[in-house]
């Protein structure tokens, strides 16, 4: 499950590390979603609300990655809770106790960004890995916007596969809710 990445520095951080790394993380997730900050979805104060919901949950874990001072990626998630909304807004044909919550069976990938100049090297799968290696849940899942080719197919890649759609807010969009098997 390890990827080596030599030269990116992978640090991880609890939700006082997020609080700490506040200016570099929305400095990237600007970069990355710079045609979109002008939808209320994708703006960066409300981004940064979402982050702390995230951070306020148990087992949340930040996993930044640095190229000398440069915090070029992270990846973040949390466990989800016993009767988790997670799955609120789900799209699909499944078994429903795929979707129930123990509190300790899921962890959640809320976040996996790389700068764009940056893509392409191993680094999201440096993160992606750093993030899940060592959790203690089964599973983990993730929400992937359809129309975003090259991370799905990295998913799939990865072992992830979709369990169906999902709309988490009501003003968000539809995305593929997708899941990895972490230890059977």
């Amino acid at each position: 499950m390890d990827t080596v990445v030599p030269e990116l520095a992978v640090q991880q951080y609890d939700a006082s590390g997020l609080h700490e790394q506040r200016e570099d993380v929305l400095a990237v997730y600007a970069e990355v979603y710079a045609d979109e900050l002008d939808d209320p979805f994708y703006s960066l104060p409300r981004y940064w609300e979402r982050l702390l919901a995230y951070a306020a949950r148990d087992g949340f874990a930040l996993i930044t990655g640095r190229l000398t001072s440069e915090l070029i990626g992270y990846a973040l998630g949390y466990t989800l809770p016993e009767g988790s909304g997670w799955w609120r807004g789900f799209q699909g044909d499944v078994d429903p106790a795929l979707l129930s919550e123990s509190g300790h069976r899921t962890f959640a990938v809320n976040e996996l960004m790389v700068r764009p100049a940056q893509r392409r090297r191993g680094y999201a799968r440096a993160l992606h890995d750093s993030l899940l290696h060592n959790q203690p849940e089964t599973r983990a899942t993730l929400l992937v916007r359809p129309d975003n080719t090259p991370a799905r197919t990295a998913y799939r890649s990865w072992g992830w596969y979709e369990l169906g759609k999902l709309q988490p807010f009501d003003d968000a969009p539809v995305f593929e809710a997708m899941v990895l098997e972490l230890r059977t």
